[in-house]
């Protein structure tokens, strides 16, 4: 057939419509290449009247028959294909003619004229192929996409790098049909590459130079690279492969960029299944990298938390001991340990200032939960209307001041420790609504209706004899059972012996070295002043008598004449009021003396001044100004 016989002219553009619409219905029908090729070329041969119509594709450095209409008879002459992609021109040799279809694909027809005819097959051809070529892209990608996010759903959620690594490295082998993955990290310090994981290796764990072939390039260059098949197979590091035992074939590297665009290392997948590795595959690993880099990001920075957080566990863990030699201590240090690791409900008892604070902290952190929250609550300075808010939370709107919701402290030390300390002052009312939640192990914010689970062990701490108040019915007596399942009674100072010397010189180099002064020396005078005295305020009057001396003193010695400030009741020396005041004056005067005493013991730091005479900073000030002091 040919377009244009002047004996048949209708006949021939009847033809070549009917191709048209053959092609255009086929084109429509058609999801995949080789069913369209398969009806298509058929048709166009007969209609050129030709001896054969290939179609090939180029996947470098090799070519790919795509289909021929005819059984394999006469070479094909990929170099004239090779041609006319290069040229992007129909090119001729002999009897083959080439037209591109596109930048991958290209026609090849024999023994047919040469013609407007055959151009227009080919263009018809081109048009078809670059409809359909573009809806199946676009296939493959939403597919690939949704695969990618199905894929990475779960690794944000994971917060082992380790894990996370191993997963990407599998991800990317099912993706990209590929042998083998690993995730190169760079160590831009100390000028290293990390490949994890590397299979083969001891550790699963690779180290090289950053310079070091593809994956060197690619962290430096930022982009991707394709090499094997016949395509850059010389620049492939043996070394490595003879380091892993493993052959390298084909590689696709490509850069591990964060959103900032800060690289991390990079993301390489090896020896394709089938074939090389294709344009559409690296696509696939950059849109994979993309979303590994920003969970590896994510990963690194909690991995960087976690490791501050245990280091400020231990450093609070350190922090946290119970110094003292003596019998009783010894007895309270022997049982923490025992009872620490369980899930007991522990009360501690003593009177003020003799640890029960401390004791409850080494109770968490000798415990599986000491990373977990440490809340301690203060019963005594919880009123009736704000007891609920502060343990149970509120909803937003609950009352006039609840502007946003807020969990209550139950919430907050989920997971880890309650601490409730001045346990005997919570009102019965407060016992009561505490004691369903310890039963239940639920809290209900005020404003709410939805039960929250929390997962807190108690401790409670008091200096009250909470037995006798459930005698005289102050304490309800099913809470004092739920709290008491263990009880620790914490000795008084006085009753320790030589503790008070290793307390006192355990806290006067501590402040010492806090300020950057050589610590000083008790001398013998001294240690018998601590010894001998009866510490009505325990071990927090103890602190405060070291404080005092370490920023009141200057000398390498410390004598008992300079603990002379301070009598058996732990205050400071009584000011002089002159006799013939009144219980008004002498009140007033006794004030004016006692604040100024205390600040120039703090040397002027009205914060903590404030904290030792039991004052907000503020309410100090206001103090000053109603006493006529200069601030």
């Amino acid at each position: 057939m040919q377009i244009g016989g002047n004996d048949n002219l209708e006949s021939d553009k009847r033809d070549w419509c009917q191709l048209q619409q053959s092609i255009l219905r086929a084109t429509a029908a058609y999801d995949q290449l080789l069913p369209f090729l398969q009806e298509v070329l058929g048709l166009i041969q007969a209609y050129l009247d030709a001896n054969e119509i290939v179609v090939v594709a180029s996947n470098p450095p090799q070519w790919q028959v795509v289909l021929r209409t005819s059984l394999p008879a006469k070479p094909i002459p990929f170099e004239l294909a090779a041609e006319s992609l290069d040229l992007q021109q129909p090119a001729a040799f002999g009897k083959w003619t080439s037209y591109p279809l596109n930048e991958e694909f290209v026609l090849l027809i024999h023994g047919a004229e040469k013609g407007a005819t055959m151009e227009c097959c080919a263009t018809a051809l081109a048009a078809a192929f670059a409809v359909l070529l573009d809806r199946q892209q676009n296939r493959r990608r939403i597919r690939r996409l949704g695969t990618i996010l199905e894929i990475t759903q779960s690794w944000n959620q994971t917060q082992s790098m380790e894990n996370l690594l191993q997963e990407m490295a599998e991800a990317a082998t099912d993706l990209l049909s590929a042998d083998r993955a690993s995730i190169f990290l760079w160590d831009k310090v100390n000028q290293t590459l990390i490949a994890r994981p590397a299979l083969g290796m001891e550790d699963h764990e690779l180290r090289f130079a950053d310079t070091t072939g593809i994956v060197g390039q690619v962290v430096h260059q930022g982009e991707p690279r394709r090499v094997g098949g016949g395509l850059g197979e010389d620049q492939i590091d043996r070394e490595v492969d003879q380091a892993t035992g493993y052959q390298t074939d084909t590689i696709l590297c490509v850069p591990l960029t964060t959103p900032r665009g800060h690289c991390l290392g990079a993301f390489e997948v090896l020896n394709k299944k089938q074939g090389n590795f294709t344009d559409e595959d690296q696509q696939a690993l950059v849109e994979l990298a993309t979303h590994a880099a920003v969970a590896l990001e994510n990963t690194q920075q909690f991995e960087q938390l976690l490791a501050k957080h245990q280091q400020l566990v231990e450093q609070a863990a350190e922090a946290t001991q119970l110094i003292g030699a003596s019998p009783a201590i010894e007895a309270v240090r022997s049982t923490v340990h025992r009872i620490a690791d369980t899930e007991l409900a522990i009360l501690i008892l003593g009177e003020n200032g003799t640890g029960k604070e401390v004791v409850a902290r080494m109770l968490h952190y000798l415990s599986h939960r000491r990373d977990q929250p440490w809340i301690a609550v203060n019963c005594a300075a919880l009123s009736e209307t704000l007891l609920e808010s502060e343990l149970f939370g509120h909803e937003k709107g609950a009352f006039t001041d609840a502007h946003a919701e807020r969990a209550g402290k139950f919430e907050l030390a989920s997971g880890g420790t309650l601490f409730l300390d001045e346990i005997g002052d919570l009102s019965l009312a407060g016992q009561a609504k505490l004691l369903r939640v310890l039963e239940e192990k639920t809290v209900v914010r005020v404003g709410g209706s939805m039960p929250v689970h929390t997962d807190v062990r108690i401790l409670a701490a008091t200096n009250q004899d909470l037995a006798a108040m459930v005698r005289e019915k102050k304490f309800r007596e099913d809470l004092f059972f739920r709290l008491n399942v263990v009880s620790l009674v914490l000795p008084p100072l006085r009753e320790r012996g030589a503790d008070s010397l290793q307390l006192g010189e355990y806290f006067l180099q501590k402040f010492c070295l806090s300020m950057g002064r050589k610590v000083p020396k008790l001398t013998d005078a001294a240690e018998s002043r601590l010894l001998s005295h009866s510490w009505p305020g325990n071990v927090r009057e103890l602190r405060n008598l070291m404080e005092r001396l370490a920023y009141l003193t200057s000398g390498d010695r410390i004598d008992a004449g300079e603990m002379d400030f301070i009598n058996a009741s732990g205050a400071a020396a009584p000011a002089v009021v002159p006799e013939e005041s009144t219980l008004a004056e002498a009140t007033w005067q006794f004030q004016r003396q006692w604040i100024r005493q205390v600040i120039r013991a703090r040397q002027g730091n009205m914060s903590q001044a404030a904290r030792q005479l039991g004052l907000h900073r503020s309410n100090l000030y206001r103090k000053m100004r109603q006493l006529e002091m200069e601030e």
